[in-house]
């Protein structure tokens, strides 16, 4: 806080009269009691003299509604002569410039001081200003056009609203110059608590000899009539009304009672308080009454006044000494209730706080509106009250409201508590009854008055009609988890609402319903219809037979664009339709979906190949094509899918010949089919079946007599059936003659035999050939053997054994062919950790019993034979022996590593 001091001492210019601080807290203007007046910037600390305003004493300001913080721009001055001035008054620097631009008297009242001025902006049109002037005697409105707008103040504004535009005046019946009068205006609204009225303009409040004469400022229209407007809205609070203090006869003169009087006064949001010499009275601007009467100043302090920030919307109650701030809470929590008595129930309801107040809005505003026979909008404001529920019902009921009563328990269900389950369920119902009575009354209406004229316009019930049932799909989406699906079924079938029947099944996802509904009436497009839309396997499975039947090529596109049906699930079906249908095999719908399901979704099922096999086989055509296509192509996979056993029941069932042909084979029962397709003549496919197993020569040669057996049969010319035989490079002649007949003259396959016996004459040549060279082959062994006796190897002098490196003539040794030579004892102990166990633990036996001479004579030569054999059969370093040790180490534990490094 900084202590500022005049220019000039006291003695020159006067003490402080009073000072006006505009709502930015910008500029400060100071008048003192010598007419002297000075401004100061909240940027500077050293106040400036107003030379124009000099002698003029300042009695009230209208600032600038703008609001401008580097200058005041255009303010108008309200002086104690009856003079209203328009200043600019703009901060300078420089010494020898002076503040105010310049200063114009643009209007004069004649009743006494300026008390109050205010001047505000029209929204939407800012040319147009509205000024108010207060004085003892009257309270002045004008409105108009105001000059040109100079941002560097070179001339006034004003001057043209003055001149051109008359006042709205409103006058006081009781005149007193020495009674207090002030021009207030409310504050802006706080964020915490902005208003609720139905408007937002501000509040101006008078104060004369009267009372408080306060109003709203409306804005519209922005005519002349506009202070007329105000001025009838405005409303008088007189003086007299408000009840004394307890010492209300503050003194006795010429024996008259003075009363106390008031010499300030603000405005809140909902109240006037005023200051009556140390009291602080607050009225409530909508009914007058005192809601606050407190003494907060004692005899000997002396109040200046009242005073509210119009920015921060606080108010303060200055003194010479102190300052008050009033701090206003809570202050609309009675304002419905006023706003209540008086019948607004709609302002009422914005300022209800708690449930219980909105309640009794509602309650009050309903009975109303029921009084004055508005039954539907007494239905939207019952139904958010607590009324009982039965007596809102039976006053629609009583007097047939069906609308209302509609729109009631439609307000009544959104209340309701979700956990009020049994409530929901039954209030909803009803309103189902309620629109389904509806649409039939609608409807009759539009037929009775097509009926009756046919130049009757029905365009209004037709979009009522409309309306309603829209009205209807919204209650249902939002209301289907509150209805009883059952009980709605037999409500809306019960009127013969088949539309908006199938809307609620098909809102609730009640396909099968919908489904069964068309199926029922035997409409077949629309269950086509509901069931495109549907993915859930189940509805699939059980509408398919029906549909198979009626719609089968339609249901097929169905089901083929369904990835999630289990084909077994449907073979009922399509058996049933093959059952009862009779078309090509081409145009079979069943066979079309199991192929697309083999085909396509390459289904293995057993069920569904025998299912297509079942169809195929049991179809009246004799064509075996299709159904061979098919048996060849499960041939070509690895593994066959259908039960063969079951397929072959039924082709012999129904004389598929080529086809049982094809499973037997397909099974490896040679014999079988060519046996079968023997009986039914088909000799091309036995022939065919009979080269099958080129592996087994002897099976091969037995189909193909099985075949020349039936051909001889039934061949006319012997020399056709030979010549067909002679397909199979297998048959001989020999093989043949028991199938002819016994009459039969040799002549006739005479050339036959004569190549046969050729060809053994051949074959025996061959043979006998074979076996000569056999026989040169077993001398020439016998000689090699022979020669093997006589055979020796030449041992040189110093030569080493390969194991052991000692002088091989030291013991005894063996030399091999390939002249590697051992020691015997070194050979047999290398050739036993290289044999078997069972070969080492022979030899180690052998030589225990040569070693220990337990034997002799020619069972000791056996023995020492039977150890050489075993010991010398091969090299140990050339042989096979070798080879199977090729994966051991050359360099083993016991050696020496250091001899292999490099």
């Amino acid at each position: 806080i900084d202590d500022i001091d005049l220019p000039k001492r006291s003695a020159e210019t006067g003490i402080i009269r009073r000072m006006f601080l505009d709502p930015t807290s910008s500029h400060l203007i100071i008048t003192t009691t010598l007419a002297d007046n000075y401004y100061l910037h909240t940027q500077s600390r050293q106040p400036k003299v107003l030379s124009r305003l000099k002698g003029v004493s300042i009695e009230c300001i209208a600032w600038n509604p703008s609001l401008p913080t580097a200058s005041t721009r255009e303010i108008l001055v309200g002086a104690s002569d009856g003079n209203v001035y328009e200043v600019y008054i703009e901060p300078s620097a420089e010494f020898y410039r002076r503040e105010e631009k310049y200063l114009k008297a643009v209007y004069k009242i004649n009743d006494g001081p300026v008390t109050g001025l205010w001047t505000d902006l029209i929204p939407g049109t800012p040319e147009l200003r509205r000024v108010l002037v207060a004085s003892h005697q009257s309270l002045l409105h004008f409105i108009g056009r105001v000059g040109r707008h100079t941002h560097d103040g070179g001339g006034s504004i004003f001057t043209r609203l003055f001149e051109t535009e008359s006042a709205t005046s409103h006058e006081v019946t009781t005149t007193s110059a020495t009674a207090p009068s002030t021009l207030v205006v409310s504050p802006d609204a706080s964020d915490a608590a902005p208003l609720k009225d139905d408007h937002d303009e501000r509040l101006f409040a008078w104060l004369s000899a009267d009372g408080a004469f306060s109003g709203p400022l409306r804005t519209t229209p922005a005519t002349t009539n506009l202070g007329s407007q105000v001025f009838a809205e405005s409303k008088l609070f007189p003086t007299s009304e408000i009840p004394p203090s307890e010492s209300g006869v503050i003194q006795r003169r010429s024996s008259h009672l003075l009363r106390e009087t008031v010499s300030s006064i603000l405005l809140t949001q909902w109240h006037i308080v005023h200051l009556i010499n140390g009291r602080l009275v607050a009225l409530n601007r909508l009914d007058g009454k005192v809601v606050y009467d407190e003494a907060v100043l004692d005899a000997r302090q002396s109040a200046l006044g009242l005073f509210a920030d119009q920015k921060k919307n606080t108010f303060w109650l200055f003194t010479a000494q102190e300052i008050f701030e009033i701090v206003v809470t809570d202050e609309d929590r009675e304002v419905w209730k006023i706003m209540l008595a008086r019948g607004q129930f709609d302002a009422a309801l914005l300022h209800a706080r708690n449930p219980g107040q909105k309640d009794a809005v509602a309650t009050a505003s309903g009975d109303h509106l029921v009084r004055r026979g508005d039954f539907v909008s007494a239905a939207g404001v019952y139904g958010k009250s607590s009324k009982p529920f039965e007596q809102v019902a039976l006053t629609f009921i009583d007097h047939d409201e069906q609308d209302a009563l509609r729109k009631y328990l439609l307000t009544k269900l959104a209340t309701l508590k979700k956990s009020s389950v049994m409530q929901r369920v039954m209030v909803a119902g009803w309103l189902v009854e309620i629109f389904m009575s509806k649409l039939n009354s609608l409807d009759d209406t539009i037929t009775t008055k097509a009926e009756l004229s046919e130049s009757t316009n029905t365009a209004k019930s037709e979009e009522q009609l409309g309306l309603v049932r829209t009205e209807f799909h919204d209650f249902l989406a939002r209301y289907k988890g509150d209805l009883d699906r059952k009980t709605t079924y037999d409500i809306i079938s019960s009127h013969g609402r088949e539309e908006e029947l199938l809307y609620y099944a098909s809102l609730v996802n009640d396909y099968n319903y919908v489904l069964a509904y068309w199926v029922q009436r035997e409409r077949w497009p629309e269950s086509l219809d509901v069931l495109k839309k549907q993915t859930e396997p189940p509805i699939f499975y059980k509408y398919s037979s029906v549909l198979m039947s009626h719609a089968p090529m339609d249901l097929v596109d169905i089901l083929t664009r369904q990835s999630n049906l289990e084909p077994r699930n449907l073979i009922p079906a399509l058996l049933n339709y093959n059952k009862d249908t009779d078309v090509p095999l081409i145009q079979n719908q069943a066979v079309r979906y199991l192929l697309f399901v083999i085909n396509q979704l390459r289904s293995t099922d057993a069920a569904v190949h025998n299912t297509l096999i079942s169809i195929y086989a049991s179809h009246p055509s004799k064509d075996e094509a299709a159904l061979l296509a098919y048996l060849q192509l499960q041939s070509q996979q690895q593994e066959r899918s259908y039960d063969a056993d079951f397929a072959l029941r039924l082709c012999i069932q129904h004389r598929r010949v080529q086809s049982c042909v094809h499973i037997y084979t397909s099974m490896g029962q040679y014999l079988q089919a060519v046996e079968l397709a023997l009986r039914h003549d088909e000799i091309d496919l036995a022939s065919m079946v009979a080269d099958r197993p080129e592996e087994n020569a002897a099976l091969r040669k037995k189909l193909w007599l099985a075949v020349a057996q039936k051909v001889i049969s039934q061949s006319d010319g012997i020399k056709a059936a030979i010549e067909f035989l002679k397909r199979c490079d297998l048959l001989r002649i020999e093989d043949l003659i028991p199938f002819f007949p016994d009459f039969v003259i040799i002549d006739d396959f005479k050339e036959e035999i004569c190549a046969a016996l050729e060809d053994y004459s051949r074959h025996i040549d061959s043979l006998k050939k074979e076996m000569d060279e056999s026989s040169q082959t077993a001398t020439n062994i016998k000689s090699k053997i022979a020669a093997l006796d006589h055979r020796y190897a030449i041992v040189e002098p110093g030569e080493r054994c390969y194991v052991c490196q000692f002088p091989l003539l030291s013991r005894q040794f063996f030399v091999f062919p390939c002249q590697h030579a051992f020691h015997s004892d070194c050979l047999a102990k290398k050739v036993v950790e290289q044999a078997g166990v069972s070969t080492g633990r022979r030899i180690k036996e052998l030589q225990t019993e040569v070693s220990r001479g337990v034997t002799g004579g020619a069972k000791r030569e056996r023995a020492v034979r039977k150890l050489d054999a075993l010991v010398a059969a091969a090299c140990i370093l050339c042989s096979d022996t070798a080879i199977k040790i090729i994966d051991e180490p050359f360099v083993s534990s016991a050696d020496d590593t250091g001899e292999w490094a490099l």
